[in-house]
């Protein structure tokens, strides 16, 4: 078999080249890189030094073969991908022209300004002739039916299965991601059209379609589009983010995105900037315009020891939630080394019992410890007369004590998600 590796001066693309030349059934036939392109180079990658005479192929002549390897490509690597794979530029919203060819994407905080065959922080989001172009419009590279309370929803369907899905890449990039895997690389996977979306869903005894793993912002044309197919089928559509959509973008969103778990991952702008990539200030923006556009609204932090475990930190955040209501739930995760924190300690659980206790002292009717099976606070309970309303094992629902939405015991409301989306 021929194979090709594109992005091969890189650490990925050197082990996937030590590899396959040591493989007896595949040719290395093409290796291509934006750095190296058309020259002959000498690989810094210690498992590659003996390899000196492998000539690299221009990106623009890369040709068809069996097998294409990619090792982080981005920008014009990915267009040149596409041809090869047969698959069409999609024009993409949410952008404004600028002189000289140059176009500003309006879809996130980032605000990328973008010359003429470059791409945004996320990378897939491209200059092609001066309009913006999407390579993440339904590209589907994980998908599975999951629990809701799993994404965590513990307030939208309690019980039901969602149908989860998400393409690659993310504009952020954090340190201590948990799925580095396919947030922070361009990955082709495979074309999954709204319609299938919805009729998988359906299939599976879906009642929700989760857009999550990955940042579903930087796939908002697909989202948008596969939500009102779902609502159409009486599906509800959920959004598991990083908050930093701009208001044009949440805007969209409102009256097709149902919920939103927003990962609020610290109160710090320090933190934001040093671990993200991002800025504080742009998630409570965007968290406080999605809780005003009437998107039901989960909170999840993942709470990093030695990052953002600090008693009062954790007590200003739960009071900026407390804030915008005190029935948004708020869920404090255990953290565990992962990406490029391989070396930090997973959280002890007794800090996450303080910050629940911080939640709760800030005001919040609904915190839960995540990440941590077994400890006894993923229940949900009545606030006013203690009920446990859902109980809780792992991520099953194993009781449920309620009329409608509405505690069994005493009658008190329960803020709950439980239909919509015909």
């Amino acid at each position: 078999m021929r194979a090709s590796i594109v992005g091969a001066s890189g650490y990925a693309g050197g082990e996937l080249l030590r590899l396959l030349l040591g493989h007896p059934q595949v040719e290395v036939a093409q290796i291509t890189s934006e750095t190296y392109a058309g020259q002959y180079a000498h690989f810094v990658h210690p498992n590659l030094r003996g390899y000196t005479d492998l000539r690299f192929t221009p990106l623009a002549d890369l040709a068809p073969c069996d097998l294409l390897f990619l090792a982080l490509p981005h920008g014009k690597a990915m267009a040149r991908i596409e041809a090869l794979a047969g698959m069409a530029e999609r024009t993409a919203g949410f952008f404004t022209a600028r002189a000289g060819g140059g176009v500003q994407c309006n879809l996130c905080r980032h605000a990328c300004v973008i010359s003429e065959g470059a791409a945004g922080k996320c990378g897939g989001r491209r200059n092609s002739g001066g309009a913006l172009v999407t390579d993440f419009y339904g590209r589907v590279v994980a998908e599975h039916v999951d629990p809701v309370e799993k994404k965590p929803f513990f307030h939208v369907l309690p019980g039901s299965r969602s149908f989860s899905i998400a393409s690659c890449g993310c504009n952020f990039r954090c340190l201590f991601c948990q799925n580095a895997e396919i947030s922070q690389r361009m990955l082709p996977g495979r074309e999954l059209p709204p319609e299938d979306a919805v009729a998988a869903a359906r299939n599976a005894g879906c009642r929700s379609i989760a857009f999550t793993y990955t940042e579903p912002t930087l796939w908002l044309e697909y989202a948008l589009r596969t939500a009102a197919l779902a609502h159409q089928a009486g599906i509800l559509n959920l959004f598991v983010t990083n908050g930093y959509q701009s208001g044009e973008a949440c805007a969209a969103m409102a009256g097709l995105i149902d919920a939103a778990n927003v990962d609020l991952k610290a109160f710090s702008d320090r933190f934001y900037r040093r671990l993200c990539g991002a800025r504080l200030d742009g998630v409570l923006a965007t968290i406080a315009r999605l809780h005003a556009l009437g998107i039901f609204l989960e909170i999840t932090t993942l709470v990093i020891p030695g990052e953002n475990d600090d008693p009062k930190e954790l007590r200003e955040l739960a009071g900026f939630i407390a804030a915008l209501s005190p029935d948004i739930p708020w869920h404090v995760s255990r953290f565990h080394p992962a990406f490029q924190f391989l070396d930090r300690p997973a959280t002890p659980v007794e800090t996450l019992r303080r910050a629940r206790a911080a939640g709760l002292e800030a005001g919040l009717k609904h915190v839960y410890v995540g990440n941590s099976p077994g400890c006894g606070y993923e229940h949900t309970r009545c606030p006013d007369c203690g009920t446990v309303v859902i109980e809780r094992e792992g991520f099953a629902v194993t009781a449920v004590r309620l009329d409608g939405a509405r505690c069994a015991a005493c009658g008190r409301t329960i803020p709950l998600l439980l239909e919509g989306g015909a």
